[in-house]
């Protein structure tokens, strides 16, 4: 119903069920089934699916390194999909500006997702082994690939163009601006399957919870359950990334007020954070497109501004907690 256009209630029914405006729908006005079935509808279901995978992974995330603050782009996989970007915009832009229209549409979110996997993997090759637990190794893969991912990304900015540059920009601000079926087609499955990898391991990460040595000895394969919870990672983080750039905060702080209504339990922090953090999304970028109308206020940038006051309100309360 909300945006700069307004959609009557009442009239979206029957334009849902009427989309070619063959009956009771060919009596409103011509834009509105433009405006629901090209611009809403898409948005929507895409703000539902980026908020579903953000919320879900990070409750894994803090899962799988026993931190209830961990974030879920810890991997490497936010920064990898971000220099897939730039590498797409800066160095392989003119390349795709002589492709086809479907090809050029699809370039840089193929290439986000492809980056983002890629980095995912070099983090998990370079975390087993050594002396420390093979999750620390990966927590501390994925902070050196971050950093590395970022200089990279850093370096391609200094050399893009205006134009370019400004892309990346918005891009990393993150927003649902460039929402379309394509993209609700390519991130929907991806984030089913890492949200079905997340619930039917949920029982294994609650007993993970005790640490890998006891794991092992109650029987949980831990080396294929990293591998798993790491895989749903990359799918999910890269899929909400790729579809919409950078939104900061929902799977940090979604999953930890989950943990503290419901209990600690994956059974349930899991998909329930996968439902409020799909909420939570559609709700911010809401209010992205209505608070500042013609203007469009990227939404990883209000979930930034109201997250991060929350954080700092956690902490202080944790510090106060357990001086």
């Amino acid at each position: 119903m909300l945006g700069p256009t307004k959609l009557p209630l009442a009239h979206i029914p029957a334009l849902l069920l009427d989309p070619q405006q063959l009956g009771a729908a060919a009596n409103y006005p011509a834009h509105e089934p433009v405006v629901l079935w090209e611009l809403r509808l898409p948005r929507a279901l895409l703000s539902a699916i980026v908020g579903t995978a953000l919320g879900a992974c990070g409750a894994l995330s803090q899962g799988l390194f026993r931190n209830p603050l961990a974030d879920p782009g810890l991997i490497g996989v936010s920064a990898g999909a971000i220099l897939g970007t730039a590498v797409g915009l800066v160095l392989l832009g003119p390349l795709f500006e002589q492709a086809p229209d479907w090809l050029r549409s699809a370039a840089l979110p193929l290439c986000a997702f492809a980056a983002g996997i890629a980095a995912t993997l070099t983090v998990l090759r370079l975390g087993r082994g050594g002396t420390r637990t093979a999750v620390v190794n990966i927590l501390l893969a994925g902070i050196a690939m971050n950093a590395l991912m970022g200089a990279l990304v850093g370096l391609l900015s200094y050399v893009a163009s205006d134009a370019q540059l400004r892309n990346l920009t918005f891009w990393t601000l993150g927003g649902l601006g460039q929402a379309s079926w394509w993209r609700v087609l390519f991130s929907l499955p991806l984030v089913a399957l890492a949200l079905g990898l997340g619930l039917r391991h949920a029982r294994e990460l609650d007993v993970f919870a005790l640490g890998e040595q006891d794991a092992t000895l109650l029987g949980v394969d831990v080396a294929r359950l990293r591998r798993t919870v790491v895989a749903a990672l990359a799918l999910g983080v890269g899929a909400a990334v790729t579809a919409a750039g950078m939104i900061g905060f929902v799977g940090l702080l979604v999953p930890h007020f989950v943990r503290l209504l419901f209990g600690a339990s994956h059974r349930s922090v899991v998909p329930v954070s996968a439902l409020v953090g799909g909420l939570l999304t559609m709700l911010a970028d809401t209010l992205a497109r209505v608070i500042a109308p013609p203007l469009e206020v990227p939404v990883g940038l209000l979930t930034s501004l109201v997250g991060a006051p929350l954080f700092l309100i956690l902490l202080v309360r944790s510090r106060e907690a357990n001086p």
